[in-house]
């Protein structure tokens, strides 16, 4: 071989060297720039994720607009009867709640018989679940509702009436503000323009809401969740079965050596704010 033909090949052995390189060099950049790209992506999709995440947790809890009277400190809470009770029976309701339904009817009576006498104060915490597992609006709009009749010093009956017409769970007939407009009727004074307006316009989803989300934090899982000053009486106090009958006892044992509180007109609903007996941190079941 001619030193000019080995030449020729060293030249073309080592330019094939060059772009051998250069082509190693360049899938490692292509390399690199894809890893890049992935981390970027990922980094980005976290970064939305935690935004939203943000925005969810910073949305404020504490309503803008609360029916009159609510008390507790986010005026979730919607009291009934005097303030100045020796007891508070809490109740945690969702007005579609069947169990509910069935409570109320059973105890109701009892209930608004011990509020006359002034033994208990009564704490209602309206909540809305069951439209989530369900589908509808009826709990949402049913507890707007019982809101707007608080407006007008009507929540007790009107709260009656809807447990007294409750439908079946499935069906969800409080999500028509016609039909709940309609049960309005049944108590005397309640339907005004202004409850009207208040029940059409949802005027207290957003304090509906809060009273969900506060549930939601509680260890309370189900309703009806009764509470007699904290402890919990439904389905059971300790060993006891509840009846009208125990309630009773329970409050009396409880309202020993205590003054009753005021009733008659200086208890009506809705009652002050300002007094509140409740937190909206109940305690443990």
């Amino acid at each position: 071989m001619s030193e000019k033909n080995r030449e020729g090949k060293r030249t073309a052995r080592e330019r094939m060297q060059q772009e051998r390189a250069a082509e190693e060099a360049r899938a490692k950049r292509n390399k690199k720039m894809i890893i890049i790209g992935v981390v970027v992506a990922v980094i980005a999709v976290a970064t939305a994720v935690g935004v939203v995440v943000q925005n969810q947790r910073s949305k404020p809890e504490t309503p803008v607009s609360a029916p009159a009277g609510a008390i507790g400190d986010k005026n979730l809470v919607i009291p009934a009867g005097p303030a100045n009770a020796p007891s508070v029976l809490t109740v945690y309701e969702d007005p579609r709640c069947p169990a509910c339904g069935s409570f109320e009817r059973q105890f109701s009576p009892t209930v608004d018989q011990l509020e006359d006498q002034g033994k208990v104060y009564l704490n209602y915490h309206i909540v809305s679940f069951i439209d989530r597992s369900l589908g509808g609006k009826g709990s949402k709009y049913g507890a707007n509702a019982l809101a707007c009749a608080q407006d007008a010093g009507k929540f007790r009956d009107y709260h009656d009436v809807l447990y007294k017409n409750q439908p079946d769970e499935t069906a969800d007939s409080f999500g028509s503000t016609t039909t709940l407009i309609n049960l309005a009727k049944q108590v005397p004074g309640l339907v005004t323009p202004t409850f009207e307006a208040c029940v059409k316009d949802n005027k207290y989803g957003g304090w509906v809401s809060a009273v969900q989300q506060d549930f939601d934090k509680s260890s309370f899982k189900s309703t009806p969740t009764i509470l007699l000053n904290g402890t919990p009486v439904y389905p059971k106090k300790g060993e006891e079965q509840i009846s009208p009958e125990n309630l009773v006892k329970w409050v009396d044992e409880a309202n020993q050596g205590k003054p009753l509180g005021t009733t008659g007109a200086a208890s009506a609903s809705p009652a002050p704010t300002s007094t509140a007996a409740e937190t909206n941190t109940p305690p443990s079941p």
